[in-house]
């Protein structure tokens, strides 16, 4: 057991929203009030940590992000630069260290934002033809690819593009070396992929760097090998990151024949749901689209899902106890999914296919994960079918320029956060890493303000009616990850019997300004009583805390 006092404890509890002092014991709060009363109540030989009045939170929760690709993207060549030619520096100066056949793994371009535009084969073969290279755009929906890496993939220019995706070609016919959407499985399927031993020492470095970000908890939505790393490291005491784990709707028939449930599992590592993709991403015009993209009157995107296709899939799925999440970028991926889902409601009414455990019907926590474009007549059906929306608010700070490029007028209701608040939709923030840094306070940032950390747009931020108040994006990340998970009886806030995440920050976040956020740090970061992370001031600190660091 232990006390923690003389702090500014925002709990966002509304039963108490702020307090001075908490105690811990087994992993859990067992109080939280005003350190005058709390520590008249207990034993003064129980531990106590004075902070020096500074500011604790609850602990922050990405609630969508790769974990595995993540901490892959730390290995990889850095291609996210302003230009191509940097990029293109980037992966020649690996090619130097790297031995003849073995793979150059990138990650990051954006040719949106290089005035050169896309890169094609030509330029990496410059390079190396004694390497494949394999290149993931920053939205993971594209690929860019040497001729060495698509001879060993046997991909010509005689091969169709696959279901769901397409292969870029120039006007000849010739390939580009650019892959949309599952087009990127031709190469990366011949990768040679990390053992699951490999991978879980990649995730045990990296949720070191997400606990100094202010991380607690994550939404994985990597795949299988990801998953069989994420229980070893449970299984030997390791995994000190709470994660909720997605299962590919491809894999869905193996999670129903072995009974898998969404919430199956315990407080560290449990599943979520079955992960869908309805279309494809933005930055390539690969998202469905009602309309054509502006300038492109033949793209609509691509719709890998539509109403009927995910009612059937998702009828098994919550037959089965699994609820959805559906990648949904596009206002006509949104439209499609919502659809589905209102089949789905209806089919969990009549069949009650959930019950709880006072045997009354329980509806599944379905969710769309982004919702980066709704069209206006949409916008009250995920709250009135009680959806989730799974958004990331850094990416409107990325991708507004693209988006006023490509959706125009519509990008009104693009990173809707607040007409869907209003509606009275639930919210859970996350940050799509590697797409984007996993940093909370810069979703954070992004959300209040809706501005780059150049100030641009502008000083009212994009399309300023959108920002949420610093309480409601704080909610994002605690209460509405929390309610994502199934979680929010325990998860979420600091009041007795949850369980004892928990940040202590440099500042106090409710008094920065709100262009401040974004460079707030933890000092701190608890999971489950433990401190897993401490600056080195707070380490002298609490040095006689008696709990050192795992």
């Amino acid at each position: 057991m232990r006390i923690l006092y003389n702090a500014r404890i925002n709990t966002l509890d509304n039963v108490l929203p702020s307090a001075s002092a908490i105690v811990i014991n087994h992993g859990r709060i067992q109080a939280v009030g005003y350190q005058g009363s709390i520590l008249s109540q207990y034993n003064s030989s129980i531990k106590r940590v004075d902070l020096g009045g500074r500011t604790v939170i609850p602990g922050l929760t990405d609630a969508h992000i790769h974990l595995q690709h993540y901490s892959l993207s730390l290995q990889r060549v850095d291609c996210e630069t302003s230009t191509r030619e940097e990029s293109l520096n980037n992966v020649a100066a690996r090619v130097e260290t790297t031995p003849y056949n073995e793979w150059i793994l990138g990650h990051g371009w954006n040719q949106n934002q290089w005035p050169e535009g896309f890169g094609n084969t030509g330029h990496l073969d410059k390079i190396t033809t004694q390497h494949p290279i394999y290149l993931t755009a920053k939205s993971m929906h594209a690929a860019w690819v040497n001729s060495a890496a698509l001879r060993q993939a046997g991909v010509s220019a005689q091969t169709p593009n696959p279901p769901g995706g397409r292969i870029q070609r120039h006007t000849d016919g010739s390939l580009t070396g650019i892959l949309f959407e599952t087009a990127m499985s031709l190469v990366s399927d011949i990768i040679p992929e990390s053992s699951p031993e490999q991978v879980a020492k990649d995730i045990n470095n990296t949720q070191t760097k997400l606990w100094k970000m202010g991380l607690t908890g994550v939404h994985d939505f990597d795949r299988r090998t990801c998953f069989v790393a994420l229980q070893q490291l449970h299984a030997a005491g390791r995994l000190k990151l709470r994660v909720t784990k997605s299962i590919p709707i491809e894999s869905l028939s193996d999670a129903i024949n072995l009974g898998l449930q969404t919430g199956f599992g315990d407080d560290m590592l449990r599943i979520g749901s079955i992960k869908a993709f309805a279309d494809g991403a933005l930055g390539t015009r690969t998202a469905a689209m009602l309309q054509p993209y502006e300038g492109e009157p033949e793209n609509r995107g691509l719709l890998m899902l539509d109403a009927e296709n995910l009612f059937e899939q998702g009828r098994l799925a919550v037959k089965n106890g699994l609820s959805l999440a559906v990648h949904a970028i596009g206002d006509s991926a949104n439209h499609e999914v919502l659809q589905a889902l209102s089949q789905l409601r209806e089919y969990e009414r009549q069949h009650s296919i959930i019950l709880d455990r006072n045997r009354e019907p329980r509806k599944l926590r379905h969710r769309i994960e982004h919702v980066q474009l709704i069209h206006p007549d949409d916008l009250p059906r995920l709250a009135g079918l009680d959806v989730i929306a799974s958004m990331q608010p850094i990416h409107a700070t990325s991708d507004f320029p693209t988006a006023d490029q490509y959706w125009g007028k519509r990008s009104r209701y693009s990173y809707a956060w607040r007409s869907l608040l209003d509606e009275g939709t639930l919210l859970a923030f996350g940050s799509d890493a590697p797409v984007e840094s996993p940093n909370p306070f810069w979703g954070l940032h992004a959300a209040v303000t809706r501005k780059r950390v150049d100030g641009s747009p502008g000083p009212q931020g994009w399309y300023k009616e959108q920002k949420l108040s610093l309480a409601a994006a704080l909610h994002g990340f605690t209460s509405g990850a929390a309610y994502a998970a199934g979680m929010e009886d325990r998860l979420g806030k600091l009041a007795p019997g949850f369980l004892a995440d928990l940040l202590v920050l440099d500042q106090d976040i409710f008094q920065a300004s709100l262009d401040d956020i974004r460079d707030i740090r933890p000092h701190g970061t608890m999971i489950a009583g433990e401190w897993v992370y401490l600056d080195p001031v707070l380490d002298e600190l609490i040095s006689n805390d008696g709990h050192p660091l795992p």
